[in-house]
C-alpha cells in the first residue's frame, strides 16, 4: 500500500455489516484531527426520493450529520438495481465504469477521499467497480468492517485479505457480543495482527444500533397508524408476540426493553398488559379495531397503535427482515456511532497508516 493514501475504501465481509456507521465514524474523527474530508457512495443501494436526485440516501444522511458542504459529497455513480443489472446483462449498458470511476473522483476535493463500498467484497463485479477493482483503479487504501457472529468470522477477514491484497489497511470488529469482547481482544485480535491484518477497533454490539423506528415499520407493514403519529421516532429494540394468555405473556414482556409487541386487535387483556411494561408500539393484526380504552391508554403513555390487514405470521416475517436491514438514518444513531467509536477505534493508527498528517497532533 503507497504511504500516502488520497482514497479510502471502507468495506465489509457481508451486507449490514455496519460499514455505514463505520464510515459515519471515521469521518466524524478525521474531522476532529482536522482533516479535509469528501464524501461518496460510488455504487448507491438507497435511492433519494427525487428521481432527478444523483445523490443517495446514505451519502446525504451522512453529509447532514457531518455537517460536509455540498462540495464535499459526491454523487453515485451507478445504483445497483434490477433495472441497471438487466440493462448490463442484456448488452444495454457496456459503458466503461472503471474509466467513469476516474472521471467520478476527479472533482473531489481536501485531505481525503472516503468512499462507501458496496454490501460485500463482490457487489459491482458485474460493472467492474467491486470493492477491489474500485481499490486498483484508485490506489486505495481499504478498512473493512467485519460483523462479529462467532470465530468463523475470522475465515471471512482472511478470505478478504487474500482477495484485496495489500490494498487492505486493516479491519473493525463490529457488534461482538458482549461476552466475548475479552476473548476477541485477547485471542482474535492478535492472531490477525500476526497474520498481518491491522485492527484498528473493536466495537461492543448495541442494541440501539441493530434498533428500527416505529416509523420505519409503519411504512414496511403498510400501517395504519390509530395513534400517537407523533411518536413514530421511537426506536424498537425487541420483538414480542402475544399470543398465550396474559399471565404467560406479562413474564415475557418484563424481560423484554424497547419491544414492539404484535398481537390480535382482539385481545384487549394482551394489549393493556403490553402498555404497562417497555412498549414502544403496538401492532395489531387482522385489521381489527381497539378497544376504546387502550388508545386512551395508549395516548395517555405517548405510545403509538398500529393496525396491519396482515396475519400475525406475515407481520412477525416483515419486522424480522427489518431488523435485518437496519440503516444508520436515525439521529440518534448517530451520537451512539460517535461515542463508540470514540471509545473503541484507534484514529491515530489509522492516520498513520494512511501517511496522512493530521492538522490537529493526538
Amino acid at each position: 500500500m503507497p504511504k500516502s493514501a488520497k482514497y479510502l475504501l471502507i468495506g465489509s465481509t457481508e451486507a449490514y455489516s455496519g460499514k455505514s456507521a463505520a464510515t459515519l465514524g471515521i469521518a466524524h474523527q478525521l474531522r476532529h484531527k482536522g482533516l479535509d474530508i469528501s464524501y461518496g457512495k460510488p455504487l448507491g443501494t438507497c435511492p433519494s426520493e427525487s428521481s432527478m436526485d444523483q445523490i443517495d440516501e446514505d451519502v446525504r444522511f451522512i453529509g447532514e450529520a457531518l455537517q460536509l458542504p455540498s462540495d464535499r459529497l459526491l454523487p453515485t455513480l451507478l445504483r445497483l438495481d434490477d433495472a441497471s443489472i438487466t440493462q448490463r446483462l442484456h448488452g444495454h449498458d457496456a459503458k466503461d465504469y472503471r474509466q467513469a470511476l476516474k472521471h467520478y473522483t476527479q472533482a473531489a476535493v481536501g485531505d481525503l477521499v472516503l468512499l462507501e463500498g458496496a454490501g460485500s467484497l463482490h457487489e459491482g463485479h458485474l460493472f467492474d467497480v467491486s470493492l477491489a477493482q474500485t481499490a486498483q483503479v484508485l490506489g486505495a487504501a481499504v478498512v473493512l468492517t467485519a460483523r462479529f457472529h462467532s470465530v468463523l468470522a475470522i475465515d471471512a477477514i482472511l478470505a478478504a485479505q487474500q482477495h484485496l491484497g495489500e490494498a487492505l489497511a486493516g479491519v473493525i470488529l463490529n457488534d461482538v457480543p458482549a461476552d466475548q469482547i475479552e476473548m476477541v481482544d485477547s485471542q482474535v485480535k492478535p492472531f490477525l495482527e500476526a497474520n498481518g491484518i491491522a485492527v484498528f477497533g473493536i466495537l461492543p454490539h448495541s442494541e440501539l444500533l441493530r434498533s428500527v423506528s416505529v416509523g420505519e415499520l409503519t411504512h414496511r407493514l403498510n400501517a395504519e397508524v390509530l395513534c400517537c403519529r407523533d411518536r413514530l421516532d421511537l426506536m424498537v429494540e425487541s420483538l414480542t408476540i402475544g399470543a398465550m394468555n396474559v399471565n404467560s405473556a406479562l413474564k415475557y414482556f418484563r424481560k423484554a426493553r424497547n419491544m414492539a409487541v404484535v398481537t390480535g386487535g382482539d385481545r384487549t387483556d394482551l394489549q393493556l398488559a403490553a402498555l404497562e411494561t417497555s412498549t414502544q408500539c403496538l401492532i395489531l393484526t387482522g385489521h381489527l379495531p381497539p378497544a376504546p380504552s387502550i388508545l386512551s391508554r395508549a395516548e395517555d403513555l405517548e405510545i403509538p397503535i398500529l393496525s396491519v390487514d396482515l396475519d400475525t405470521l406475515t407481520t412477525v416475517e416483515i419486522i424480522d427482515h427489518a431488523f435485518g436491514q437496519v440503516r444508520l438514518h436515525e439521529t440518534i444513531k448517530v451520537k451512539c456511532v460517535f461515542d463508540l467509536m470514540d471509545k473503541h477505534f484507534d484514529v491515530d493508527r489509522l492516520i498513520q497508516t494512511l501517511g496522512l498528517e493530521p492538522a490537529i497532533p493526538a
